[in-house]
This record gives C-alpha cells, sequence and structure tokens, in this order.
C-alpha cells in the first residue's frame, strides 16, 4: 500500500491515537502495556519515561482531549445522584466502569460531574423514570466508579455507554464508551475505537476501565485557593443542600437542582446541573 501523505491541516508525523485508529481499523491488536492492559492517561502519570505507547486518548504528546460524540435522542437531566444504577433484581450481565479523569496535561481532575444514561438489557431507555441513569462527581484522586449491567442492543446501533463530563466552570464533554470485539462495532457510523474500554470477565460479569481527559489543565499543586474577596451570599462550600433549597450568590439567587453536599468550585454558576438561577 502507498504511503499516505499528512494532511495539511494536522502535523507531520504519526499520532499515537491516529496509530491506535489505525490498528483497529486494519484489525490488529489494540496497543498494550507490559501488564497486558491497554494504555490509559493514568498510566502515562504513574510511569514517565516508560517505553509503552502513550495513552489514548492521549494527554501528553499533543492529541486531541476524548472525543466528544453525539448526544442522542435519550438523555434526561436531573438524574439521581448515585454510583450505581441496579439493584438486587436488575437483568443483564453485571458491569463495572472505572477509571480517572484527567486534564490534557495529565494532572486528575477532582469533582468532576459525571453523568451516565443507557438503555437496559433488552436495548430499551427509561423516558419516563431514571432506570440506568445516574450521575456521580470524580473523587479527589480524580477517580469514577460506575455499577451497571452490560447495555442491551437496538436497531442500529452497538453496545455503548453514554456519558457528559464537566470539571467545574468548565464546558461539558458529551461521548459514548464502546466494548471491544462487539461485531457491530463495524457497521456502527457512529463508533469510535478510541473511544473502546478496556474490557474484561469478572466471575459472571464484565469489569470495563476507561480514562478521560477533558480540554482543560489540571492544577498539580491541587486546586486554586480561594479568592481573597469571595462573593457575598448564602451558598457555602460544605453544606448539605436538597433539591428545591434557594440560595445567594453575588447578586442572583439559585434554586438547587440535585441534592449534594457543596464544595470549593461547585458554585452556583459554575455547575448548571446543580444549580439554575431563579
Amino acid at each position: 500500500m502507498a504511503p499516505v501523505s499528512p494532511s495539511p491541516h494536522e502535523p507531520s508525523g504519526i499520532s499515537r491515537k491516529n496509530l491506535l485508529r489505525a490498528a483497529v481499523a486494519a484489525g490488529a491488536a489494540v496497543p498494550l502495556l507490559a501488564t497486558g492492559g491497554i494504555a490509559l492517561a493514568r498510566d502515562a502519570v504513574r510511569t514517565p519515561g516508560t517505553d509503552a505507547l502513550a495513552p489514548t486518548p492521549a494527554c501528553d504528546d499533543g492529541d486531541d482531549p476524548t472525543p466528544d460524540q453525539m448526544e442522542g435522542p435519550y438523555f434526561k437531566p436531573n438524574s439521581p445522584l448515585r454510583t450505581s444504577l441496579v439493584t438486587g433484581g436488575t437483568a443483564g450481565t453485571p458491569l463495572t466502569v472505572s477509571g480517572y479523569v484527567f486534564g490534557r496535561n495529565c494532572v486528575p481532575l477532582s469533582g468532576v460531574l459525571m453523568d451516565f444514561w443507557q438503555a437496559d438489557n433488552a436495548g430499551a431507555y427509561d423516558m419516563t423514570g431514571f432506570a440506568f441513569r445516574g450521575h456521580q462527581f470524580t473523587d479527589s484522586t480524580g477517580a469514577f466508579r460506575l455499577t451497571t449491567i452490560v447495555p442491551g442492543l437496538y436497531p442500529g446501533r452497538t453496545r455503548h455507554l453514554h456519558v457528559k463530563a464537566q470539571a467545574p466552570g468548565e464546558p461539558v464533554l458529551t461521548t459514548q464508551l464502546y466494548f471491544p470485539g462487539e461485531p457491530r462495532n463495524a457497521t456502527d457510523m457512529i463508533y469510535d475505537p478510541a473511544l473502546l474500554m478496556n474490557v474484561r470477565s469478572a466471575g459472571s460479569g464484565r469489569q470495563g476501565t476507561f480514562d478521560f481527559v477533558l480540554d482543560v489543565d489540571g492544577d498539580p499543586g491541587g486546586g486554586s485557593p480561594p479568592p481573597t474577596d469571595p462573593p457575598s451570599g448564602t451558598w457555602a462550600a460544605g453544606r448539605t443542600y436538597t433539591a428545591g433549597s434557594v440560595v445567594t450568590y453575588g447578586s442572583f439567587a439559585y434554586r438547587c437542582l440535585q441534592a449534594h453536599t457543596s464544595m470549593a468550585g461547585w458554585e452556583p454558576p459554575n455547575v448548571p446541573a446543580l444549580w439554575a438561577r431563579t
């Protein structure tokens, strides 16, 4: 096959992410670390100087952050705050999805809003309630963990999970996560191999991992200091708010949309998923 010249809109050389995409499209193996797992952003942080391929999506070699994808017709706002989408009687193959959220400089991001939604075991979305819908926030290490089931198939799509990720005060990333080895990956027009999870069997269920890279720079010092003269108002960090609570911040009043315990960075103007101006 003749070599392909780089696009005039792209830098010369081969991006590690593009190498992964080309490998998957050609049926080659996904790049692995020495441990046998898919290269993730956490490995670039924990093993600097390694000869292994950089993470995909990469946050240390000039590649783009985690690709965005269409929201689709089944998103609903105001999902419950929870890390598990299942109960004891939920049908389907158990699945846990875990990982970290990084800035493009490979610094973990805490307090990132992660809103997940998916189809049930039969491939249907709940549009009357909030089954298989929930949001959570990354912890102080940038980690998240979701307990759910492997989503069912519906016409025209391969298996996938939907997610919105938003660092405090930053734009929302809307994207989807995919499962390796799915026959429909080859025919799904939306599917992107850069969004493949690393999935393995675990007893009667499956475990998936994926690290998100947001288009923001993380603070290596662990967060910005509070302003010396913060806006006036009744909102305060460290308080428990319930849906419907009203606070003031600066010159405006805000109504709480979802119960949560506040923290610095979640001021009402910064997190529209939690607060709406009245």
